[in-house]
């Protein structure tokens, strides 16, 4: 109650969050149609048989919305695992070896980070193939460098710190020390970064997938269903509105969600709540 009390955007993203996560958990519970399943339904306005009524082919978007969390939700778990993974090996070895090694690291990350992100994802995706694998592990590459950055600042606070070096003393392992002393103190950081990551990896799917190289159809996708809707803005925008929704309120409520756990785990900002 405190966090809702102190927090109520923070408050607001979760419950957003949860209220999805319990759709695309009861995908075939909830989805009244097969989301994949052609009828000559075509373009029909929103009705009880229909929530949200159907698309160029027919298709429910009520059912390819909550089917197209799934998906959503799958790759951004996926690729924040990846790319916050791969950073913070590289930011502890980096920060805690430096020399050489962080020298060449830190100079391909600047590298990465010179590329805008959908750039580089597309190059990604064009080298490997349309696959949502592929897709996970590009969005993958794109959250590196920043977790990588951010490990690495912390790990060099904090290899300075007394027990560190009284750890060193008594005979303690680079890795033993790396693991026990100075990741624990990264955790916070970490899940930070992994939960505004999610946010970011949805809005690359998507752009991913409304460009084409994103999700294969005929499966649900929010990106590659926004692209089918865009001709029909207009005369049909039950069709287009939903998918613009739906990945407008998960990414904002991801953001504020991270911004609001921010704020508790930081202990600077802690001592204001």
């Amino acid at each position: 109650m405190r966090f809702v009390r102190m927090q109520p955007l923070g408050a607001f993203g979760a419950i957003v969050l949860v209220t999805l996560l319990i759709l695309a958990a009861l995908a075939p519970i909830v989805a009244t149609h097969d989301p994949t399943r052609n009828s000559t339904d075509i373009l029909q306005g929103p009705s009880s048989e229909h929530v949200f009524g159907t698309d160029r082919f027919g298709r429910d978007i009520f059912s390819r919305i909550v089917y197209g969390a799934r998906i959503s939700l799958w790759v951004g778990v996926i690729s924040v695992a990846i790319g916050t993974g791969c950073g913070t090996l590289l930011g502890m070895l980096c920060g805690y070896f430096r020399g050489l090694f962080d020298l060449v690291v830190q100079r391909i990350i600047d590298s990465l980070l010179a590329f805008p992100w959908l750039v580089l994802a597309l190059a990604i995706v064009a080298a490997l193939g349309n696959s949502i694998t592929n897709v996970m592990i590009a969005i993958g590459v794109l959250l590196t460098p920043n977790a990588a950055r951010v490990v690495r600042g912390v790990v060099l606070s904090v290899r300075e710190e007394t027990y560190v070096e009284a750890a060193r003393v008594v005979g303690a392992t680079d890795a033993r020390i790396m693991w026990r002393h100075i990741l624990p103190n990264a955790f916070a950081p970490i899940i930070v970064l992994a939960t505004v990551g999610l946010g970011n990896a949805i809005i690359v799917e998507a752009s991913l997938s409304f460009l084409g190289l994103g999700t294969p159809p005929p499966a649900p996708s929010w990106g590659r269903d926004l692209a089918e809707g865009r001709p029909f803005w207009i005369t049909a925008p039950h069709v287009f509105w939903p998918p613009l929704m739906a990945i407008t309120l998960t990414v904002f409520a991801f953001n504020l969600f991270g911004d609001a756990l921010r704020d508790v785990l930081d202990p600077r900002l802690r001592r204001r709540l």
